[in-house]
């Protein structure tokens, strides 16, 4: 919703309309069960693709890392705005940063990927963590450091960031030490693909160099043939010298939840130009990452 709220005035600023907020529950949002355990990919995004198909909205906000990576034929991504901060934070007890922890501290987090990340780190430098599956919206999550069940949770910076809850992250985790989903810290806007002047309106919110750049970790995960659930971290970035961009370095990592094994590598080219050279550089990454083993770290293959 507070990200809903900041598209919807964007939108309104650019095409000097009113906008109105629909708020859509969907399975993701009410459901208990671990991500990886009701399907992952698209929970968080069905019905809110069912009431643009049935006409109810005219377009609808997604936090990109949730998005499948096949897009309908009926559907356009009519803008990806400027990605805020991609990294993920700790919310810990005390205060505490994550090198800070106690021995057996436990850790929560619904999400393979950062299991499998924290557990590869704590073993290749010899921290004693638990990490502990958890779901549940901001206030549950950091409810369970404040009650004293966990020693600290694991969050994304820009969802804290939208809800002006930042001032809570106790440690920034480089991303030398935990890989973002692929897409994350980016939102992308969905419309009907037949509504051209709604699709031009939106584009003016899109922002070029992070629409390549997601497309590219899009397209890693999906020849990963993985889901938004799987054990995959991605993350292309923009090199520049001084002011001007000049290669774009694309990261990937697989690994087993446990941290005993993963696949990680990386691939640095020229910034792409258009969508088919950014999927190119995906899927290349994608088959060096496969032909290392990547296939079987992952616990959850997309059918």
């Amino acid at each position: 919703m507070a990200q809903s709220g900041q598209v919807a005035d964007a939108v309104s600023q650019v095409t000097g309309r009113p906008v109105e907020l629909v708020e859509i529950t969907t399975y993701g949002d009410v459901s208990r069960e671990q991500l990886a355990q009701i399907g992952g990919t698209g929970v968080f995004v069905t019905a809110l693709r069912e009431a643009l198909l049935k006409g109810e909205v005219d377009f609808a906000v997604h936090s990109l890392k949730d998005l499948p990576t096949g897009q309908p034929d009926e559907l356009a991504l009519a803008a990806v705005p400027e990605r805020e901060d991609p990294r993920d934070v700790i919310v810990a007890r005390d205060a505490l940063k994550f090198t800070d922890l106690p021995r057996g501290a436990r850790i929560g987090t619904g999400s393979p990927r950062r299991m499998a990340q924290l557990n590869a780190y704590a073993r290749g430098h010899g921290l004693d963590i638990e990490t502990v599956p958890i779901r549940g919206n901001v206030d549950t999550r950091i409810g369970y450091v404040r009650d004293g069940e966990l020693d600290a949770v694991v969050l994304a910076a820009a969802g804290l960031n939208r809800i002006g809850r930042g001032d809570e992250v106790t440690d920034f985790l480089s991303v030398d030490t935990v890989l973002p989903a692929p897409g994350q810290g980016a939102l992308a806007i969905e419309c009907a693909a037949d509504n051209a002047d709604l699709i031009a309106a939106l584009g003016e919110l899109d922002d070029p160099f992070t629409r390549v750049a997601v497309t590219a970790e899009r397209s890693l995960l999906a020849a990963l043939e993985a889901g938004c659930s799987a054990p995959v971290g991605a993350l292309a970035d923009l090199l520049a010298d001084g002011q001007i961009v000049k290669e774009m370095r694309l990261r990937g990592i697989v690994g087993t939840t446990d941290g005993t094994r993963t696949v990680q590598l990386s691939t640095t080219g020229p910034v792409p130009e258009t969508y088919d050279q950014a999927m190119a550089l995906g899927r290349e990454l994608a088959a060096e990452m496969l032909a290392q083993g990547a296939a079987g770290l992952m616990g959850e293959r997309a059918q």
